[in-house]
């Protein structure tokens, strides 16, 4: 069996951080290593972690979500990023194929989402 995949979770409401937290780590494949509020702090915290997807909510306060991939493609090489939107509006849609990554729609689930974290580096989730 695979080790289960190591996720960073960029997100900045608090409860619902929580939420998916409990919600994914339920599911045995995937193992929560950190849990964030700042996409300013995901390039450091996924290398620190080794995590191999980072979740990033695609609009924070500090930054947006393309910013926060493009560092943790250049800190974090090995990970891959999945973008979570409440909406998926154009600009979000153009963000993910530019930075040719997922985006998963918070109103889609965790078992979306899980999909997409498990796609992102090669493997059912």
């Amino acid at each position: 069996m695979d080790e289960p995949i190591r996720v960073l979770l960029v997100e900045d409401n608090e409860v619902y951080r929580e939420s998916l937290q409990f919600l994914l780590q339920r599911r045995g494949d995937v193992v929560v290593v950190g849990a964030i509020s700042l996409g300013s702090s995901a390039a450091a915290a996924c290398a620190e972690l080794e995590a191999d997807v980072a979740v990033i909510d695609y609009r924070l306060p500090d930054i947006d979500g393309a910013a926060a991939a493009e560092e943790i493609f250049e800190r974090c090489p090995g990970a891959a990023v999945v973008f979570l939107s409440a909406s998926a509006g154009p600009e979000e849609r153009e963000a993910a194929r530019l930075a040719g990554v997922a985006l998963v729609r918070k109103d889609e689930g965790v078992e979306a989402l899980a999909a997409a974290v498990g796609d992102a580096v090669g493997r059912t989730a």
